[in-house]
């Protein structure tokens, strides 16, 4: 069956390495902050100004003055440090981003990713996306493999605006964990229950299916 927005949080947390600084855009991306591994420690860092986000507050945890970049409120870690807008996309362009996690409209085999807007339909801005994939080493996309009308949203081309050219390095669907590898997409993990076969049927650009294909973990 295909994971939850949860389990897509889950698996993506398993991406993340002790002493990362970590961007986790809007939506699936920021709630892989409920869920990173015990056992490393890394920084969590919000464009508006936060580094050192923590999981979602509880009832009583609640500060109407803690947010992230989706207005959404937030907790701290220990060692938590709070500045500016510009010091934070300083920090973002200068590279001293290693992850950032954020959510697409589109992507394609050759690491393209539309994300910022629908041509005809309200932009409210491009948020620091633009910023974020050219200036992090590791993005990670995190989506649904299918639009809600069953359209795939992995392509040979991407059809919408682009937020970033040749920098998508992995992409965690309800379906599987892919790779961008020489103009393919490279099938790595299938979700528990989920066939290649229906992977295959929902990707639109070029799929390569390794013969070790692996079964989604999430601890």
């Amino acid at each position: 069956m295909a994971l939850s927005r949860e389990q897509i949080a889950q698996r993506v947390a398993k991406e993340f390495n002790d002493g990362d600084y970590v961007n986790l855009g809007i939506g699936i991306p920021t709630l892989a902050a409920n869920y990173v591994p015990s056992d490393i420690d890394v920084m969590l860092q919000s464009e508006n100004g936060l580094l050192g986000m923590g999981p979602y507050p509880t009832a009583d945890e609640v500060d109407a003055d803690m947010i992230n970049a989706g207005k959404e409120t937030v907790t701290t870690a220990t060692g938590a440090a709070i500045f500016s807008s510009a010091e934070s996309f300083a920090m973002i362009r200068g590279g001293h981003v290693d992850v950032t996690v954020l959510g697409a409209f589109e992507v394609d085999q050759e690491g393209n990713i539309a994300s910022y807007m629908i041509p005809g339909k309200l932009v409210k801005g491009m948020g620091g996306a633009m910023d974020l994939v050219a200036g992090a080493e590791n993005i990670i996309v995190t989506m649904t493999h299918a639009n809600k009308h069953g359209e795939s949203k992995l392509l040979s081309k991407c059809t919408l605006p682009l937020t970033g050219v040749n920098c998508i390095t992995k992409i965690i669907t309800d379906l599987a964990v892919l790779e961008i590898s020489d103009g393919a997409f490279v099938l790595k993990e299938t979700a528990p229950g989920v066939s290649i076969e229906e992977i295959q049927e929902k990707t639109a650009g070029k799929l390569i299916v390794p013969a070790d294909v692996k079964e989604m973990t999430f601890s």
